[in-house]
């Protein structure tokens, strides 16, 4: 579950120091500031008399906050095109999640006095606060939520809010805000995956008694409950959640204190970092922690796994609601018209499912493709693994919530499908297996049986229509009882081995799932 920092009992953040619990103080502007807000569509400009950046030094041009080094302002240009604030701005909680807790993490090795720990907590949540608000300012200049942050919290705390990256840098500082993300957004997409699984069981449920056409090759094979089928795609689903899940346990993993690349020259205590932030282990080489991005392609793969299949349940929605099958019909709230032909009831739902689904494999190649030429440790090509990791969390959460809405109005066409399992040879395996229980080879029976469906197409003949002398007009080995062969139900009931599609053995998973789901609700 995703972590809260410890709370004492008047609700103030609080943690053990090296002197005792720490009380975090309301927040004051130690510059005495007054603060205009100027509200605006999308945020908030902060206005104050003396908020405005100094200006850089002969000696020292850049502003930037690494910029001691350089002689000149950063073009505008690259500025543009560095920046990451634009899309990286929603890691923020995360950001500061992680920021409050090297706060402590400062404190406890006597880093940072109990005032100035006390100061820049307190200016986070106040940031935090701003952000969630819509009261706060993203500005190119900032680079990267992690500036973002800092340069508004020098604004209200002053100089010491200058002391928060010790002991860090952006490197370690990207690798954990990525981490507490993926962990909390990782558990919101398995509940999502778990709704989608319960409207395909009520669905299941529904329809029991439901026969329909199984399908090889997109030709018409043998009689299956449609409940089967439905059950195929949970299970499906189910081991999606899985990939989700072994990703989650891979990446739960602290990188902060990697610093750079080589470590931090501080005595910090990255265990109990960890347990602020509710890791259960440290990363172990600093290198590796702040170049890994492994658990992004875990996740992009898992993703597109998850993509693949609801584009082949897509796909079939599309096939079974045409004019060709009619198997279904899809609610009107989730179809559109054409702009030219007035009769049409276009499947724009499931046809934007599955093809979304390309587009998270193009992330996912996209990132593998970032990776595969990096020399260790940190490069700025890594900046590149957020937007197709932030776009195929949309797009897949996107695509989860519209077809679990849309499989819950699904209307089931159950004649229709009745009458495409009753024609078409579907029970063709039957009589071969009959054969086969008759001492018939099943070389052999499958010969015959083949012949049969020849004579059939012939004669225009169903099996349905088929004499006991037809029968043995193939083969002696027919008998009278044959012709009980011949049979949907029974053909169905026969399939009874564990997950065969009987309906005692689709009532019994039925039951599993539905107990399974239940608890996974519950807890």
């Amino acid at each position: 579950m995703p972590y809260a920092l410890p709370y004492n009992n008047r609700g103030n953040e609080s943690v053990d120091g090296p002197s005792g619990t720490l009380q975090i103080p309301t927040m004051t502007n130690p510059h005495n500031r007054k603060t205009r807000v100027l509200k605006t569509s999308n945020a908030v400009k902060l206005h104050a008399s003396n908020e405005r950046s100094p200006e850089p030094t002969p000696s020292h041009p850049s502003s930037k906050p690494w910029g001691g080094r350089f002689q000149q302002q950063t073009h505008h240009l690259v500025e543009t095109f560095t920046a990451s604030i634009g899309f990286d701005q929603r890691l923020y909680e995360h950001d500061i999640r992680g920021s409050i807790a090297h706060c402590y993490a400062l404190y406890r090795a006597k880093i940072l006095s109990r005032r100035e720990c006390a100061m820049l907590v307190r200016g986070l949540q106040r940031i935090r606060q701003e952000i969630r608000n819509g009261e706060f300012l993203f500005q190119p200049a900032d680079e990267d939520i992690h500036m973002s942050i800092e340069r508004r919290l020098v604004e209200l705390v002053g100089p010491v809010g200058g002391k928060l990256h010790t002991g860090r840098s952006r490197n370690d500082q990207i690798a954990l805000d990525l981490r507490l993300y993926l962990r909390d957004t990782l558990q919101k997409t398995n509940e999502k995956v778990r709704d989608c699984q319960r409207a395909l069981l009520k669905q299941a449920r529904k329809h029991l008694p439901v026969v329909m056409p199984g399908y090889t090759h997109l030709q018409r094979a043998q009689p299956i409950l449609l409940s089967h089928h439905l059950l195929a795609y949970v299970e499906m689903l189910e081991r999606d959640k899985g990939r989700l899940t072994d990703a989650l346990h891979r990446l739960n993993v602290l990188p902060l204190g990697s610093g750079a690349l080589a470590g931090t020259n501080y005595p910090l205590d990255r265990k109990y970092t960890a347990r602020l932030l509710n890791f259960p282990t440290v990363s172990t080489n600093s290198l590796d922690a702040v170049s890994d991005r492994d658990f992004v392609i875990e996740v992009l793969s898992a993703f597109s796994l998850l993509m693949m299949h609801l584009s082949r349940l897509s796909e079939e929605l599309v096939l079974w609601a045409s004019q060709e099958f009619q198997f279904i019909e899809l609610p009107d709230a989730f179809c559109t018209g054409s702009s030219m032909m007035p009769q049409k009831k276009n499947p724009d739902v499931p046809e934007l499912v599955r093809g979304k689904t390309g587009r998270v494999f193009g992330h996912l190649l996209a990132v593998l493709t970032m990776l595969k030429g990096l020399p260790l440790s940190y490069n700025r090509d890594l900046q590149e693994d957020k937007e197709p990791l932030f776009d195929a969390i949309d797009t897949v959460h996107a695509a989860i919530d519209i077809t679990t809405a849309l499989l819950k109005r699904v209307k089931v066409r159950a004649a229709i499908m009745q009458r495409a399992a009753s024609s078409g040879f579907l029970l063709a395996t039957e009589l071969a297996d009959y054969l086969v229980l008759k001492g018939v080879p099943f070389r052999e029976s499958h010969g015959i049986v083949g012949q049969l469906v020849r004579y059939c197409v012939e004669q225009k003949k169903d099996f349905s229509t088929l004499t006991i002398q037809e029968l043995q007009a193939v083969s002696p080995h027919f008998d009278h009882d044959a012709l009980q062969w011949l049979n949907i139900d029974s053909a169905i009931d026969r399939k009874s081995q564990i997950g065969g599609t009987a309906r005692k053995q689709v009532e019994r998973r039925l039951r599993d799932w539905e107990r399974r789901l239940s608890q996974a609700f519950s807890s």
